[in-house]
């Protein structure tokens, strides 16, 4: 019995590993749909429903729409900024390479660039 209970307890272990990869995938996926999503010019609810974004020729991205592109848990590592041309995004704390590879992945489907200027280096996405 003892031998039983040792055998479920790793498989429960290892279904417990699982579950945490399975979730970060969801997570990188459902990023991946918001970015998908918001460069087709969609907005991008929880609905499964492609709701058309209505923009005026004069109004460009909006702070929300540049928010709601990054997965919430690297949305929670940025403070974003509305400037007149731009959106600035810049790091609350220290990235990681992973980390910031994904954001600056995300930042140039967005039409951003990254400034390097040592503490005050951020991501910059045109409103228009």
């Amino acid at each position: 019995m003892s031998d039983e209970k040792e055998r479920l307890e790793k498989l429960s272990k290892r279904v417990d590993e699982i579950l945490t990869v399975l979730n970060k995938i969801s997570e990188d996926v459902e990023g991946l749909s918001k970015s998908i999503k918001l460069a087709l010019g969609v907005n991008v609810g929880r609905s499964s429903t492609l709701t058309p974004i209505i923009k005026s020729s004069d109004k460009g991205k909006t702070i929300n729409e540049i928010r709601i592109a990054f997965p919430k848990e690297l949305e929670k590592l940025l403070e974003f900024k509305e400037k007149t041309d731009y959106i600035i995004i810049k790091p609350r704390q220290f990235l990681g390479s992973e980390n910031f590879a994904k954001i600056a992945s995300i930042a140039r489907e967005l039409g951003g660039e990254y400034i390097s200027a040592g503490r005050d280096s951020h991501f910059r996405v045109a409103k228009s």
